[in-house]
């Protein structure tokens, strides 16, 4: 009889464990991140699930083709934070979605570029007149060609510019369909097989055009959960210190770079040059001038102007600092 009511006992406590354990189990957090084909050290914080061991939350990555994507995924709410460049993200900001930057996860430098195909007779700005140029609208790679041609004196109206996502920029190009790209790796690697290089980011932003990609996320989220904020934060610095210490020696066979390919649905060799082009900003160089303080806001508020004269939002916000955030990292960085 003692052992039959010992066993009932353990069952009741089991039952009473279980129970409590059930509510626990079920609040478990759930986010769902916007990511992209950028090849950025996101892809290493992806990899390692580290934020999910240090928070306990649940992280769904879905990979979209473009900023404008991510950003309309992020409106409709199913999307709590994604990366995005800094012209999607401008006209998200300009358009009233309640959204703010938290890091800058590259200067893209060289690694956008303007592709014209071998033999399509393009030699500068001033030759695409007539030409077909597929670029994903809305992107910082839009935003630059736009300016680029401005400065350069040449009517954009001009010139095919066609809107293609960057799977379709790859598959009009092994067509023949386009005669010029502005885009990013992985497909900058593929167009540049039978392609020239024209101009980088780098080199319009030296016109004074710079863009970056950026992490956005929902200001409701963000406040509702911060200390899973400031642990992505402080993941994305290490996987940027990692990138910056080690990507010189890093081979297409380091499980780091497999990683990254994998994430980006890249050719792990064409990773490592690729990921040479861009610069990773330190939490250090987040909170500078440059960026979270001050020039990312700047950069949103031109950008802002050149999306206001393509018609493609109808306002200029008088302040895009309200759309960035330096506290995450801050607080990353025990300040």
């Amino acid at each position: 009889m003692r052992m039959q009511k010992r066993l009932v006992l353990k069952a009741g406590i089991a039952m009473t464990a279980l129970a409590l354990a059930g509510p626990v189990l079920a609040q478990q957090k759930t986010v769902t991140f916007a990511n992209q084909d950028m090849l950025v050290p996101l892809r290493l914080v992806m990899e390692s699930g580290e934020v999910e061991k240090e928070t306990g939350y649940k992280i769904n990555w879905r990979m979209f083709s473009g900023g404008g994507d991510v950003i309309r995924a992020m409106a409709s709410g199913d999307v709590q934070m994604g990366e995005v460049g800094s012209s999607p993200l401008t006209a998200a900001a300009s358009q009233g979605q309640d959204i703010k930057l938290l890091w800058i996860s590259a200067d893209i430098a060289s690694a956008e570029a303007l592709v014209a195909r071998d033999g399509g007779g393009i030699s500068n700005f001033k030759s695409m007149e007539g030409k077909r140029i597929g670029v994903p609208f809305v992107s910082t790679a839009h935003y630059q060609l736009i300016a680029a041609l401005g400065k350069e004196g040449v009517d954009a109206r001009k010139v095919n510019i066609m809107n293609m996502r960057p799977p379709e920029i790859a598959a009009a190009w092994e067509r023949g369909d386009i005669d010029g790209t502005f885009v990013w790796d992985p497909v900058l690697a593929k167009v540049k097989q039978k392609g020239k290089v024209i101009a980088t980011s780098g080199s319009i932003a030296q016109m004074g055009y710079p863009t970056f990609e950026g992490i956005a996320v929902s200001t409701k989220f963000a406040q509702e959960n911060p200390q899973f904020m400031v642990a992505f934060a402080k993941a994305l610095n290490r996987a940027s210190a990692q990138v910056r210490d080690n990507l010189a020696k890093w081979t297409p066979e380091s499980p780091e770079i497999k990683a990254i390919a994998k994430w980006s649905k890249a050719d792990p060799k064409d990773v490592p040059a690729a990921m040479a082009l861009y610069r990773f900003p330190s939490a250090e160089e987040q909170l500078s001038a440059q960026w979270l303080e001050g020039g990312a806001a700047k950069a949103m508020t031109n950008t802002a102007t050149f999306l206001k004269s393509q018609g493609r939002i109808q306002e200029i916000k008088p302040d895009y600092a309200v759309f960035v955030t330096n506290s995450y990292v801050k607080k990353a960085l025990g300040r």
